[in-house]
């Protein structure tokens, strides 16, 4: 128990430290909290700074996230350990200690410790992730998809552990209430959409 505690306090430290704000503040510009959605992610790194910002972001979330799952492995050696590593992760990366407790959603931790312990069922959450952003346009909804589907296929493929099973569960449901506010606009319709050309002209200009 005492070491599960310390993976998720690591976790959380690890989490905290948040690449879209460092990066955006290192380049020059206003904290990207001050920016777009107000959030520090990928998505609004995509919209407010362009494709390569926004990929060095993705890149730096998921490796927290990583680097977390991996001290878990180490301190508890199982498959609980891990998820409870991921767990302080993305609670980390929405309430960032070091940032004001203002941070993202954590899509793109959960993304990066899931890819690493069930990298199957990863994968097709973010199968279908993409296929509702391709279609609708509509990165939330891309997000809110993955994170019902997520549980459900390590749910359907794994035997049945209670931390497992909750730590999956509390983080699709994490993501899903971080989406709230999303949730609201998609269903009055004034959610925004992602402009693919737009934020590729931003980039080269």
């Amino acid at each position: 128990m005492l070491r599960l505690a310390l993976t998720l306090v690591i976790g959380y430290l690890l989490g905290s430290i948040s690449p879209g704000v460092l990066l955006s503040r290192a380049l020059g510009h206003e904290d990207i909290r001050t920016k777009g959605s107000g959030n520090s992610g990928t998505t609004n790194m995509l919209r407010v700074m362009g494709k390569k910002m926004a990929a060095l972001t993705f890149m730096g979330d998921m490796l927290k996230g990583i680097v977390a799952v991996l001290i878990g492995a180490a301190l508890v050696g199982n498959k609980g350990g891990e998820l409870v590593g991921a767990v302080g992760a993305v609670l980390g990366h929405n309430f960032p200690v070091f940032f004001g407790f203002k941070g993202g959603k954590g899509i793109a931790t959960s993304f990066g410790c899931l890819l690493f312990i069930y990298p199957l069922q990863a994968l097709a959450a973010f199968a279908v992730f993409l296929a509702l952003v391709l279609i609708t346009r509509y990165v939330s909804l891309g997000s809110i998809g993955a994170a019902v589907t997520m549980p459900i296929f390590v749910m359907l493929t794994t035997p049945k552990d209670p931390v497992v099973w909750g730590c999956a569960l509390f983080l699709g449901l994490l993501a899903i209430w971080r989406h709230r506010a999303n949730v609201a606009r998609l269903l009055a319709g004034t959610e925004s959409k992602i402009n693919f050309k737009s934020s590729q002209k931003k980039e080269r200009s």
